[in-house]
């Protein structure tokens, strides 16, 4: 496992966000958006993930109640295909997946010129489903596809449902 659990605010995720695309507020302390996640970074932090969960409701594309990789950022020289399927080991480590599996949104202007816009995700196991109202590709693994859940580098588990004393 090359991630380790992170949070909205660590700083040296940070600062790769703020070189991501997507990024709102450059310098901003917090670089998640706002509701349940999950923030991964590899140990040298020369990458960082982002699962978002957001609630359905307040979800306005077509895949609403499906996990979200919200900002994804490698400059390891980890293949990011590999990135990609670890940090979904990792979210599952955490959450059961949502029947709408995960989505995740690519501008393929902001991106380097590939003959698939979001080609590491597709190497990773996604499809392209359509696209968002504002033109984003947007590529979804279901359950069935994803790899088996593994606990991200110094993560533990808790113990729920346990005697209380």
């Amino acid at each position: 496992m090359m991630w380790q659990l992170s949070d909205r605010a660590d700083p040296a995720a940070r600062v790769l966000a703020d070189r991501h695309y997507n990024r709102q507020h450059v310098g901003a302390p917090q670089f998640v958006p706002p509701g349940r996640c999950i923030v991964l970074r590899t140990c040298d932090a020369d990458a960082f993930w982002i699962t978002s969960w957001p609630f359905a409701e307040y979800v306005r594309h077509a895949w609403a109640g499906a996990w979200v990789c919200s900002a994804f950022r490698n400059e390891s020289s980890h293949l990011s295909s590999d990135l990609i399927r670890e940090a979904i080991a990792a979210t599952r480590a955490f959450w059961i997946p949502p029947s709408g599996g995960m989505v995740t949104f690519v501008d393929a202007a902001q991106t380097r010129r590939k003959r698939d816009p979001g080609r590491c995700f597709r190497r990773a196991g996604f499809s392209h489903v359509g696209f968002t109202q504002g033109g984003l590709y947007a590529l979804q693994i279901l359950p069935e596809a994803m790899p088996e859940p593994e606990l991200p580098y110094g993560a533990q588990l808790r113990i729920v449902g346990g005697p209380t004393t």
